[in-house]
């Protein structure tokens, strides 16, 4: 029988949230100034300062430029020192958030001050993760640092630690007020971690602009050599299609299944964990991509054509496409396998994979073979360990591989 007696009622909350490219940030007190927030009128408000230890170690002059900005300003004040904290994959866990919790409450830091983050994607995750859920909400700032977070991390809506040997398992919604992108920081960076960040770029181009991917694919060599002009090109291309599918997706909350920018990482989690913390997000990412673009062709989603131009496009980036954990076993099983299930877990119990369609077009997939698998895994590792002749390129590399497979 119906019920009789009830009411329902629809709640509408608006978010907004800004997103600001350039350089010099950090030393130009007027610059910054400009670009934070002064939401309510007339007030001062009151912004906490979290550094990531290795961008601090990177950046000795950050702290004190900072702390100058906080005394010649008139639109915020700055509490404390800047707080250094490490960061990175070993530190994302519930014991740093509440840490961070623990200096929030010290400080007396309210739902109308301000919480700035400095550093990485795991570092963002932690200490964002932490000011949402003190006082049911603190406003973010965030300065991503890395091109990984830059791309993609730094702009989403999600926070989250990694608990029970699962990552992301302990996490929240919350929307950054302000996401500012110093390429200062990209500068600074080395090679390997310029690089791996070029995969998140590379994946959500697989799935939603064919064009974007036709570029990468023609610029491969400046991923590979880490050159700053196109990296910003790529970062501001890469940040807008992520801004753009939260904003238009229907879903930003993920309350349903669809989960179309976690392609390739049902694979990418899972290693991650089981290098704990070695392997780079992006890294990951790239082999993800490679698996379940090789599960797509078997399936008939995209050509073989295709497949070898995903591949050729991750090599020649100097992106892996193998990793020796992928053949790790527990009790006679993949252990990489088990991400497969761990990723229907954090769906609500259906499996909701994605992956290309052609290029520039994605498609789900509810059920992936463990048979398909373990091929892409075999091809893969041909490809990434075979030994060419001195100077042959990545590209000769595969195309060889490719002629044999």
């Amino acid at each position: 029988m119906p019920i009789k007696n009830h009411f329902s009622i629809k709640i509408n909350v608006p978010f907004v949230s800004n997103v600001i490219f350039g350089s010099n940030f950090f030393s130009s007190p007027i610059r910054l100034e400009n670009a934070l927030p002064s939401p309510e009128k007339g007030k001062k408000h009151k912004i906490i300062f979290f550094v990531e230890k290795r961008v601090a170690s990177l950046f000795p002059s950050l702290s004190n430029n900072i702390k100058v900005i906080g005394r010649s300003s008139k639109k915020i004040e700055i509490i404390g020192e800047p707080i250094i904290l490490p960061g990175g994959e070993q530190n994302k866990n519930i014991g740093s958030s509440l840490k961070i919790c623990s200096i929030l409450s010290k400080y007396k830091i309210c739902r109308q001050s301000f919480v700035s983050v400095i550093g990485g994607g795991a570092f963002l995750d932690t200490a964002c993760f932490a000011a949402s859920i003190a006082h049911r909400g603190i406003r973010q700032i965030r300065f991503p640092t890395t091109v990984v977070s830059q791309c993609d991390s730094g702009i989403g809506v999600k926070n989250g630690v990694n608990i029970f040997g699962k990552k992301n398992y302990a996490g929240t919604f919350a929307p950054p007020y302000l996401v500012i992108n110093d390429f200062d920081f990209i500068a600074a960076l080395d090679r390997r971690e310029m690089i791996a960040g070029s995969a998140e770029a590379i994946k959500v181009a697989l799935i939603k602009d064919a064009a974007f991917f036709e570029l990468i694919s023609k610029k491969t060599a400046e991923i590979k050599t880490g050159n700053l002009p196109f990296y910003r090109e790529l970062i501001r291309k890469c940040a807008k299609l992520h801004a753009e599918h939260i904003q238009n997706s229907g879903d930003p909350f993920e309350f349903g299944s669809a989960r179309p920018l976690d392609f390739g990482h049902w694979i990418a989690h899972k290693l991650e964990a089981m290098s704990a913390g070695q392997i780079r997000h992006g890294e990951a990412v790239a082999i993800g991509i490679a698996s379940d673009s090789f599960f797509a062709a078997e399936k008939g989603f995209i050509t073989k054509i295709e497949l070898e131009k995903i591949i050729k496009t991750l090599l020649d980036c100097a992106l892996p496409v193998w990793h020796k954990l992928l053949k790790k076993k527990k009790n006679g099983r993949f252990i990489v396998l088990d991400g497969i299930e761990e990723f229907r877990e954090h769906l609500g119990g259906k499996l909701h994979i994605t992956i290309p369609r052609g290029i520039g077009q994605k498609i789900e997939v509810n059920e992936m073979d463990e048979k398909t698998i373990l091929e892409s895994f075999a091809y893969l590792s041909r490809l990434q360990n075979h030994k060419p002749k001195p100077m042959a390129s990545a590209t000769a590399r595969f195309m060889t591989l490719a002629a044999g497979s």
